[in-house]
Parts: structure tokens; C-alpha cells; sequence
């Protein structure tokens, strides 16, 4: 089969490379086309521009910054914009479901198919093909991809239509900020009281309250290094604000939200923007001179 991808970035440049290895030509593209041209050894074949794609795959998979991106790219609000008239569009990214909702429109004028897909995990899932997809989609969009999914993650679950899926990946990044905020309080204050930080956390890992990601954040925040991220900064920061915007839609209490978003955008403010979420902590606990 012929699949595009727009957008081969940190998640997407192995998610295509997975594609290669399970037997499909890959066409690529990427704004900065550098990011792109390692896949060319793989087997990949670029294309200097997205509509060149769209026309020629039989599947677009996109994973890209934000809808606003992810409409352009398309070309999807173009009067001359590209045919999707025997393509799939498959939307992989974190956006609100109100915005994958008005993609799907916009791919359906244009006479295509469209569903999301987006994905839990980072790089080094990516790379094993062990991403969690959620998935909206029709029952028959579901079956039919399905192993081009499985590529990606080995057990895609259909959550319901197009919005369920990036529902609950919103769901799922909240809880990835609020974890890493809570973790960075209570580590920063075990630290300024002295207390022994193996003892706090063997205690929390005996816990109901322990959460792997507090032992893959740990060393980075004790270290203060937040460099070579899976996840930077400002896509969590994004991805609090898009929560926050759909949950006050929803009429939920965004209180707690604000304050993530206060913190992440401090991170940011930092030079931490592009550097790894972990990097919250220097707003918890900013260091000493």
C-alpha cells in the first residue's frame, strides 16, 4: 500500500520508518525537509510538496504540531487545494476533538475520508512500535486499517467516532501534566527538608500512589537535565491549554488547569520550551545561584 506522512518530526519520522519495515511505500513530507531525508535510506521517497502526496497515497497519515498546521498542510481551506478523493487522511496528533471534528468536515468536501488515530507514548515507542492508539473512526475505517495501525501499537482500540479518540488522548496528557507537577512539589520539598530521596521513593513505589513516570522523570529532575526530550515543553503546554479550552466548553471546574499552564509556560519563559516536560520542575523548584 501507499501511505504518506506529513510531518516526520520527532514521532513521525519513526512511525514512518515503521511503515517501511512492515512493506508499504512510504511518501514523505516535512517543512524542514532535512528532517525528512533520513528516511530516504529506508526506502522513503519525498515529496517537495503535500498536495503531491495527498494525490498519489492511498492513506495520509499526518502528525503534526496542531490542526492549524494540520489544515494547511492539507491544503484542506485552499480554493485550488488538492484532491482526497481516493485517500484516507488518518490524523495522529494531539488536537481537541472539536477540532478533528471540523478536519473531517473540511477532508469530506473535498471528497475524502478522514478519522484520527492519535497516540500515547514517545520516542522509544515510537521506534518499537509500542504507542497505545485511540481511535475514531467508523467500524469499517477501524477494520480496514487496522494493520496499518498495528504498526504503530500493537492493540489499537476503537474509542468510538471522530473526537473520542482525541478526547481521551486530552484526558491522557492532563494526567501527564498534573503526575509530573505533583511529583516535582513533593520531590522539591523531600529536597529542601533533606530527606533522604531513595527513602521517599521506596515508600512511594510500595504506594498506590507511585506512577512510572515519576522513575522516568526522577534522574532528570534531580540532574536538572532536560535535554534530548521525547516530549518537549511546549507541546505539553499545548496540549494543557487545548484540555483546559474543551473542559471549560464542557462546563468543568479549569482552576487546576490555569495553574499547570502558569507553570509549563514559566518552564518555557526559561529557555526550557524545547527541552523535556521534566523541566517543569525548575519552575517548582528553581535553582539556587
Amino acid at each position: 500500500m501507499k501511505i504518506g506522512v506529513i510531518g516526520t518530526g520527532l514521532m513521525g519520522q519513526p512511525m514512518a520508518s515503521r511503515l517501511i519495515q512492515g512493506g508499504h511505500t512510504v511518501l514523505a513530507y516535512n517543512r524542514t525537509q532535512s528532517k525528512a531525508e533520513s528516511l530516504v535510506a529506508g526506502g522513503a521517497r519525498l515529496c517537495s510538496r503535500p498536495a503531491d502526496l495527498i494525490e498519489e497515497a492511498d492513506a495520509v497519515v499526518t502528525m503534526l504540531s496542531d490542526a492549524d498546521t494540520t489544515a494547511r498542510l492539507l491544503g484542506i481551506d485552499e480554493a485550488d487545494g488538492p484532491s482526497f478523493a481516493r485517500t484516507t487522511v488518518i490524523q495522529m496528533a494531539t488536537i481537541a476533538p472539536s477540532e478533528s471534528k471540523q478536519l473531517m468536515s473540511a477532508v469530506a468536501r473535498r471528497g475524502g475520508d478522514y478519522f484520527e488515530s492519535p497516540v500515547l507514548g514517545s520516542l522509544p515507542e515510537a521506534k518499537s512500535g509500542n504507542l497505545i492508539l485511540m481511535v475514531g473512526a467508523t467500524e469499517e475505517q477501524f477494520v480496514k486499517w487496522r494493520d496499518i495501525l498495528a504498526l504503530f501499537g500493537p492493540t489499537p482500540r476503537l474509542i468510538g467516532p471522530v473526537g473520542a479518540g482525541a478526547c481521551v488522548k486530552l484526558a491522557m496528557n492532563q494526567l501527564i501534566a498534573a503526575l509530573t507537577i505533583a511529583f516535582s512539589e513533593s520531590l522539591a520539598l523531600v529536597q529542601k527538608e533533606q530527606v533522604d530521596v531513595d527513602a521517599f521513593m521506596a515508600i512511594t513505589r510500595a504506594s498506590a500512589l507511585y506512577a512510572p513516570t515519576y522513575d522516568k522523570k526522577l534522574a532528570r529532575m534531580l540532574e536538572r537535565d532536560f535535554a534530548n526530550p521525547n516530549f518537549p515543553t511546549k507541546h505539553l503546554l499545548k496540549d494543557v491549554r487545548l484540555f483546559a479550552k474543551a473542559a471549560a466548553e464542557a462546563g468543568i471546574s479549569t482552576d487546576t488547569l490555569h495553574a499547570f499552564e502558569r507553570l509549563l509556560d514559566q518552564a518555557a519563559q526559561q529557555g526550557f520550551a524545547g527541552a523535556d516536560y521534566a523541566a517543569v520542575y525548575s519552575s517548582v523548584n528553581p535553582p539556587t545561584e
